[in-house]
């Protein structure tokens, strides 16, 4: 996976660079600042005009003056606009803007609200602007004349960050005060939080990742909590066909919900798409059981658990569904809650998967069942993926919705640590941390777009974890392959049908990119 860091490890990895290495900090200015130029050079293209270099204070402002200099070297109209007084330049940053200075280059004061009035429609009639105010540096929201200063560069045609989009939290993503709205962003050394997950990587446009010097034997031995998924490491984690193999060899995986709601409406089709997207995925075998009459496409077993006589068993007399441990007997993974209703037999449903020793995938339904005691997830016999979204987390943790969305990876860790499970945050940039291992390693998924936001989906995403569970991968590893490749086949979709794209045609897809992955 590739690093992704915090606003501190960041930070480390540059004075581990300064300090252990010994590559000055004014060197590591002067190679960040070329390297951001380039970025801005392919993002001309052939256009030439004026670019306007918005600097700060901070390393980030010292890059900015470097921009500015190695464009101007490069013969472009690019000028330095300096949004703070210049008393507040210091240390590495000082002496680039004094390099530039003494090369010729034009530097502008927006300091006041009087000098942005003067010249800020420059900014706006630029080609591109380069927003060097923050980066990683803003520790407080953006307010007043600052404020004012982010709006003129949001006015430019293009725009392009340095390190981060000023105003973002580095960390989290949020938003609480004005914010440069990139179009592509040159961020240093490490991806950073904001930059690949929700919601901050929406405003931070195409990334590139800048090589400043830091030697990769600094990064790899950091103690970086996060990750990006990459198609290699899903390549690995995929079960490879072989030869031999037969329906046996491939695992069965049991789909247990398709209960009747009690206002009359069918619920059979989520557990229908689960179950066809774990035969996608490559289990050999797959049941899909619930009420009644079941009823499945012909490549899907199905089997009857008699809602009739499992209400006949008080909860107090027995928490074990008899006809559910039968169901259970033989099978590699099992998959409950999509469209398993909330009933007292659900309740029983879910504690007799949990305790039946298997690998268990819990969605929809049976976090909602077990909102009241996320700790019987962690008493689970065997391993456990969940697979909620951000109000289903939020149930789980007794926080709400809104608290999750405000630190993501913060409740997927929280989540992680209560239940020792596999958590699958679901979401734009859904999160995974196996919580089975005691790990809070963050691994962030790159994959996906708006083809996923449909119902049905997440059932589709749950069917797909099983079947790589049944297949023998391990519940952290199956779990991140899983949300890559349902990515990956919604971004397909998206390519052909755009918004129209349908959850029922997300199971095909899936078996596509995981051939083309596998090869």
């Amino acid at each position: 996976m590739q690093p992704v860091v915090t606003a501190d490890e960041m930070r480390a990895l540059d004075r581990a660079t300064i300090e252990d290495v010994g590559i000055p900090g004014v060197t590591l200015m002067e190679t960040a600042g070329r390297g951001v130029a380039e970025v801005a050079i392919r993002m001309l293209g052939a256009q030439r005009g004026p670019v306007a270099v918005v600097c700060g204070p901070g390393n980030n402002g010292g890059d900015g003056f470097v921009v500015t200099r190695v464009l101007r070297d490069r013969g472009l109209d690019a000028v330095a606009y300096l949004a703070v007084a210049r008393e507040g330049i210091k240390g590495d940053a000082l002496a680039h803007l004094a390099i530039l200075e003494r090369a010729g280059g034009v530097v502008r004061s927006i300091a006041t609200p009087e000098q942005l009035a003067e010249v800020g429609d420059a900014i706006t009639a630029a080609v591109l602007a380069v927003d060097a105010l923050f980066g990683i540096g803003a520790l407080r929201a953006i307010e007043g004349h600052l404020a004012e200063v982010v709006a003129q560069v949001n006015t430019a045609r293009m725009r392009l960050a340095v390190d981060l989009p000023s105003g973002l939290d580095a960390d989290t993503g949020r938003v609480s005060g004005a914010v440069v709205e990139a179009h592509r962003t040159a961020t240093m050394g490490a991806l950073k939080i904001a930059l690949v997950s929700s919601p901050g990587f929406a405003r931070c446009g195409a990334i590139d990742v800048v090589d400043i010097g830091i030697p990769a034997g600094v990064v790899t031995t950091a103690a970086v909590r996060a990750g990006l998924i990459e198609e290699a490491d899903v390549a690995r984690w995929l079960p490879r066909p072989g030869p031999l193999d037969h329906k046996g060899t491939r695992g069965h995986v049991l789909v247990v919900g398709g209960a009747v709601g009690g206002d009359g409406l069918s619920m059979r089709g989520a557990g229908r798409l689960a179950a066809a997207a774990a035969l996608r995925a490559g289990a050999g075998l797959v049941t899909l059981a619930g009420d009644g009459d079941v009823t499945a496409p012909d490549s899907v077993m199905t089997r009857s658990l008699d809602a009739d006589a499992g209400t006949q068993a008080s909860a107090a007399v027995s928490s074990i569904d008899s006809a559910l441990a039968a169901a259970l007997e033989g099978k590699s993974a099992v998959v409950i809650g999509p469209g398993l209703g909330t009933s007292e037999v659900a309740a029983r449903r879910v504690a007799t998967v949990l305790a039946a020793g298997i690998s268990v995938v819990l969605d929809a339904d049976a976090l909602n069942l077990l909102a009241a005691d996320p700790t019987a997830i962690a008493r689970a016999a065997g391993p456990v993926v969940i697979t909620p979204h951000p109000g289903e987390a939020g149930r789980l943790l007794g926080t709400g919705t809104a608290a999750v969305e405000a630190d993501r990876l913060g409740a997927a860790r929280a989540l992680a640590a209560a239940t020792k499970a596999v958590v699958v945050l679901k979401g734009a940039r859904t999160i995974v941390v196996d919580g089975t291992i005691g790990d809070d390693h963050c691994a962030i998924n790159p994959t996906g777009g708006p083809a996923l936001a449909t119902g049905g989906s997440g059932d589709v995403l749950a069917g797909a974890i099983g079947a790589l569970l049944a297949q023998g991968v391990a519940a952290g590893d199956a779990a991140r392959a899983a949300v890559f490749v349902h990515g990956r086949a919604g971004e397909a979709l998206e390519a052909v049908h755009g918004r129209g794209a349908m959850s029922s045609e997300l199971p095909l897809a899936i078996a596509a990119a995981i051939r083309q992955l596998a090869r």
